[in-house]
């Protein structure tokens, strides 16, 4: 496999999670959810700080910190590709690398830039691009867009010694996370690389 190719799996990846993000934030306001497959199958808009599946760092320079840790991963993760294409690695593993990385720069862009071209979504408005004023953040302060949810099965009234598990109110939703496309890329790149080409990491 070429580099450009890889490059080209990157960019495309990356558009395409920049693509449903962008149809999600100017059509939909925080908190709506479209349901495509019954239940367990959702589109469900929010937004957060910066971390996979929901997560989030605290204050202002707890997201920042994050932003610049994905820059720095990004960056090594350019040269980690360059290296195991210069080792003649499996393509399966230079593929799942880009994937990692698409992941990584597609919530990068979210971070670094979302904040300054669009308003800010709200639970009873949608955002609009390039608002008078300005965005509603600063350079590397802008919020993730989040919109994959599958609550597969919800269990009921657990006993109290799972509290751990439902946070006190006794339902436990099985995979609660929301989360974007990129976040896909990351998760199903490391999952391939552990039960396909865990030899090379030895």
């Amino acid at each position: 496999m070429k580099r450009k190719h890889i490059a080209l799996i990157v960019v495309g990846l990356v558009v395409l999670d920049q693509i449903v993000k962008i149809i999600i934030k100017t059509n939909m306001t925080l908190g709506e959810s479209i349901h495509v497959f019954g239940d367990w199958f959702q589109l469900y808009f929010i937004e957060n700080e910066g971390a996979a599946y929901g997560m989030s760092l605290g204050g202002e320079y707890g997201k920042l910190a994050l932003s610049l840790f994905r820059i720095v991963a990004v960056c090594a993760g350019g040269w980690f590709v360059n290296y195991l294409w210069k080792k003649k690695v499996s393509t399966g593993l230079l593929v799942a690398v880009a994937f990692i990385m698409a992941g990584a720069i597609g919530n990068i862009v979210d971070s670094a830039f979302y904040g300054l071209v669009f308003s800010e979504s709200t639970y009873a408005s949608v955002a609009t691009f390039m608002p008078e004023g300005g965005g509603y953040a600063g350079f590397l302060h802008g919020k993730v867009v989040d919109m994959l949810h599958f609550p597969l099965f919800t269990l009921h009234d657990l006993p109290s010694w799972m509290d751990w598990l439902t946070g006190g109110d006794g339902d436990f939703t099985f995979f609660a996370p929301v989360f974007n496309v990129a976040d896909s890329y990351i998760t199903s790149a490391i999952i391939y690389m552990i039960l396909f080409q865990y030899k090379y990491f030895k």
